[in-house]
């Protein structure tokens, strides 16, 4: 199937599935949470804190590719599990239809963590920014490649006026002309649409043309701590990394091994190396 066709395809489901939560649960309604009026946590702040390491860690249970990952992980202590392993933010996938997601999961990981909250989906309307606000996300992912550049500025000067920050997904230099001056954050998706095959050295070239006033932020098929150095000293900020600690049984022990094994390659003088050997062999490059 045509990329274009994915994402058409996608676009009409996520479409129906928005006018049916708008009938559902009115803006008036979403607009009394107590998230709603809560101030967000900046996740461009976090990104760049010394005392961090730039990984988003998400929480996802399935994929389109990969299809069920794990179905019994618990949101509340993957997520505080995260946190606690030094992760600087986290990545709630709220599509119910493709990534067996809800909105309730970013509510549940909003209690337990005080720490940025990217809420990822397919948004494509206002009203899916007033339920990220709602449900406690600080953050939303818009994705070029579904957007259009009027609509990428619509919807990013509306998040901006409820206070949550923007990352703008993108693919390939044909879509850089569509990042919007209220984006704050950058991600460039390591996956191909076109046949889903991962391409690190596409997103290293991309990440050079992206202005200096984005943070910039590696997405999808990040593997090992080793690769994760060699994005960040390519130009990234950031690392969105979900799959490589879901498949995992203990997602949050997953995440502080890589996190140790990161520090380590980038202060090869500090003292891990007892760290690093009680990591699994498979992240061992």
């Amino acid at each position: 199937m045509h990329t274009e066709n994915i994402l058409n395809k996608i676009y009409s489901h996520k479409r129906r599935a928005v006018e049916e939560r708008k009938s559902l649960y009115p803006v008036k309604l979403l607009e009394k949470s107590l998230y709603y009026s809560t101030k967000p946590v900046s996740l461009a702040k976090y990104i760049k804190r010394e005392d961090k390491h730039g990984i988003i860690a998400e929480f996802k249970t399935q994929s389109p590719s990969k299809g069920i990952i794990n179905p019994n992980a618990d949101v509340g202590r993957v997520t505080l599990g995260y946190m606690q392993s030094g992760a600087s933010a986290l990545s709630i996938l709220t599509d119910q239809f493709y990534f067996g997601g809800s909105l309730n999961n970013l509510t549940k990981a909003r209690k337990e963590n005080f720490c940025p909250i990217l809420q990822k989906d397919f948004i494509l309307d206002r009203y899916q920014i007033i339920e990220a606000s709602a449900y406690g996300a600080d953050a939303i992912l818009l994705i070029a490649a579904m957007l259009t550049k009027e609509k990428i500025k619509e919807l990013a000067s509306f998040a901006t006026s409820l206070g949550l920050e923007i990352l703008l997904e993108i693919h390939d230099e044909e879509e850089l002309h569509k990042i919007d001056k209220n984006v704050d954050l950058i991600g460039v998706n390591n996956r191909d649409l076109h046949n889903f095959r991962i391409n690190q050295n596409n997103s290293v070239n991309l990440v050079k043309q992206i202005p200096d006033e984005f943070i910039k932020i590696a997405e999808s098929g990040i593997r090992s701590p080793n690769q994760a150095n060699d994005l960040l000293n390519s130009g990234f900020d950031g690392l969105l990394i979900g799959e490589a600690f879901m498949k995992e049984e203990r997602p949050d022990k997953a995440c502080k091994c890589f996190i140790s094994k990161l520090q380590f390659f980038q202060n090869s003088n500090s003292a891990e190396d007892q760290l690093i050997t009680d990591c699994t062999s498979k992240y061992n490059d």
